[in-house]
């Protein structure tokens, strides 16, 4: 079987999602838009993002764009592309903007504005939240948006097998749809990859089971160049032992990391920033302090640190962190308004991935590349918390029009490359 349409967007979480929204509105609704996706849509990894999404939203507070960029490069160990940074810094804030306009409900101050709460390595509030949901109410406000659109197809639960090119030129995706069957060839003018990252290669990750790097790694087998891939962070606070995340809200909220003598340990490391210095300086403290003998030990080896948010009161947390506490009482079996919670380095996110240029353009005419999937060096060596989900929503707003415009201007589809389908339908079968 084969299917065709204007532009095809490989992953359905914050990019894939954004990137379909702007396709659909840059086109005035007259693309035909395919969103493939190997989960059902709600599924996707993004709807873990549980802590902030950064941005400038109140410099009259002394905030402003450049203090974001310096927090990012600094963050980066200095290896950050600074253009890509200063597009991210001044775009970021339209973005979260755009989300309040389309309803998400951000947690607000008393006198009604957003509230942002405190990051690692940012040196201001900057972290927009809700609650400690914030990825699933974004992916839920960008879904919702989405159904004013009639163009937009979605094959969930379908999986992306090979990305066909033919001199330089995208073709089109073959995919084996998990519910059927059936395999099948999908066509398209222009191709948005942005199927996440690949921390699932790491035994204990922040990830979910389905986010594995298929999209890499296709990616990487049809000729399109990764970079930056040494580069993985290892989020501070993974739940042991089953690796959830432990939102960084956590500490941005006031929570202590102590080791086995009771002691806040970041004091030796990072005594200005503490628990909100930025996510390596925090995982290699974590690491040096369980060797040098200053974990808490398990039989499994995966010993670990106190994360101790008892201090903050029920109230607070009910509030503020009501998932977190809601998970550590189903995968821990502790309630951290009365008990410590056990957390470890995790890995987390992957800061390298398919080399793009600012626009998110690959070197392969009509693919572009955003989110976790994507390289646009805004990372450098380490990422900065709350920085990903903001990625996500900018370079998928960015690579969703650039792909649409790219497509109404484009006649006709590329010829179907029978010999490579049945090349790909023979390996699998």
């Amino acid at each position: 079987m084969e299917v065709a349409h204007d532009v095809v967007i490989l992953g359905s979480g914050l990019a894939g999602l954004r990137a379909a929204l702007e396709a659909a509105r840059v086109s005035n609704n007259e693309l035909d838009i395919a969103i493939i996706s190997r989960v059902q849509l709600m599924r996707s990894h993004s709807v873990c993002a549980e802590g902030g999404t950064a941005a400038v939203l109140h410099p009259e507070e002394g905030d402003s764009l450049e203090l974001h960029a310096w927090d990012t490069v600094r963050g980066s160990d200095f290896l950050a592309d600074q253009d890509v940074v200063k597009r991210f810094v001044e775009e970021s804030p339209k973005e979260l903007r755009q989300l309040d306009h389309w309803g998400i409900p951000w947690s607000r101050r008393p006198d009604g504005r957003i509230n942002q709460r405190a990051f690692g390595g940012h040196s201001f509030d900057r972290a927009t939240f809700a609650e400690d949901k914030t990825g699933f109410f974004e992916m839920h406000t960008l879904y919702d948006r989405l159904q004013k659109f009639a163009r937009v197809t979605r094959y969930d639960e379908c999986y992306v097998t090979s990305i066909l090119i033919d001199n330089g030129v995208f073709q089109g995706i073959t995919v084996w749809d998990l519910t059927s069957g059936e395999f099948f060839l999908i066509k398209g003018k222009a191709l948005v990859i942005a199927a996440g990252g690949a921390c699932r290669m790491f035994a204990f990750t922040t990830y979910s089971l389905t986010a594995t790097g298929d999209g890499m790694a296709m990616a990487y087998r049809a000729g399109l160049p990764l970079k930056d891939m040494e580069f993985v962070q290892f989020h501070p606070t993974g739940l042991v032992p089953s690796g959830i995340l432990i939102t960084e809200g956590a500490r941005g909220e006031g929570g202590y990391l102590i080791n086995n003598k009771g002691e806040r340990f970041m004091e030796k490391y990072a005594p200005s920033k503490m628990e909100t210095a930025p996510r390596d300086i925090v995982s290699r403290s974590e690491i040096t302090e369980i060797l040098e003998g200053r974990g808490f030990s398990r039989p499994d080896g995966l010993d670990y640190m106190h994360l101790d948010l008892r201090h903050l009161g029920a109230d607070k947390i009910n509030e503020r962190l009501p998932l977190i506490r809601e998970v550590a009482i189903k995968f821990a079996f502790i309630d951290p308004i009365e008990q410590p919670i056990p957390i470890r380095p995790a890995a987390h996110y992957c800061m390298g991935g398919i080399h793009t240029d600012i626009d998110g353009a690959t070197p392969v005419e009509r693919i572009w590349a955003a989110g976790e999937a994507a390289c646009v060096s805004l990372h450098g060596a380490n990422r900065l918390g709350a920085n990903s989900t903001a990625e996500c929503l900018v370079w998928g707003r960015i690579t969703g029009e650039k792909a649409a415009r790219y497509a109404m201007a484009e006649k006709s589809l590329a010829p179907t490359p029978q010999q490579e389908v049945q090349e790909e339908e023979r390996r699998l079968f």
